[in-house]
């Protein structure tokens, strides 16, 4: 019950220091919105297929930049404070929730608006808001854990990158798939491997977090 207190709290937290300053909220979505206009001024129309790469590469680096602050960018003071006020677990978990929820309204208002954009929609629109969404959950799990990690180092910007690129990778793969497959209009039976993985990859990388980031937190 205490877990679950502290873990409410911190939300909170992170939701109202969000709302005043609202970096990540007004620089990804600025991000995002550049890049999709940019990408249209450049190609005006694309291949499915190639429309489906380049909303992958936009969400991958706007995640980064929205995750990474999660730990990157607070102070040693603050994270002083925080470690007297909750549990590591706590922590980290709200952290995770977090960020999740941020990249899934992130994700979802930039698909729509790609769509508008270049005036294309997947065949299977559902299976690519699925697709999106747990695209979103496994970016934010990962760079959390990532940037946890990254956030004891000197250099945590580049360490995040190196650590971060063999885990993602894998992540990408599976979501192009399942996502050219809502694009192609398959049978949703189709997808049922990837959307397995995709959820098997995240329990894996939370279970690992949360074993793991006490230790971290500690030192």
């Amino acid at each position: 019950m205490q877990l679950v207190k502290q873990v409410k709290f911190l939300i909170e937290k992170e939701i109202v220091l969000e709302w005043r300053s609202k970096y990540a909220l007004n620089g990804v979505l600025l991000y995002v919105v550049s890049t999709v206009f940019v990408c249209f001024l450049s190609f005006v129309t694309v291949k499915p297929i190639t429309w489906n790469a380049l909303f992958w590469i936009i969400m991958l680096f706007a995640s980064i930049n929205a995750v990474s602050k999660g730990f990157l960018q607070e102070s040693k003071g603050r994270q002083l404070y925080i470690y007297t006020l909750a549990s590591p677990l706590a922590l980290i978990i709200s952290k995770t929730i977090y960020n999740v929820l941020l990249m899934m309204v992130l994700t979802v208002i930039a698909l729509f608006f790609y769509m508008l954009v270049f005036d294309y929609v997947p065949q299977d629109l559902g299976l690519y808001v699925v697709a999106t969404i747990l695209g979103s959950i496994s970016f934010s799990t990962i760079f959390t854990m990532v940037s946890a990690i990254a956030s004891k180092a000197s250099n945590g910007g580049m360490l995040m990158a190196i650590l971060s690129f063999p885990v993602i990778i894998p992540v990408l793969i599976v979501l192009v798939k399942l996502t050219k497959n809502a694009i192609d209009g398959l049978d949703r039976s189709v997808s049922l491997d990837e959307i397995g993985l995709l959820l098997v990859i995240n329990a894996l990388v939370g279970a690992v977090t949360l074993i793991l980031f006490p230790y971290l937190w500690r030192d």
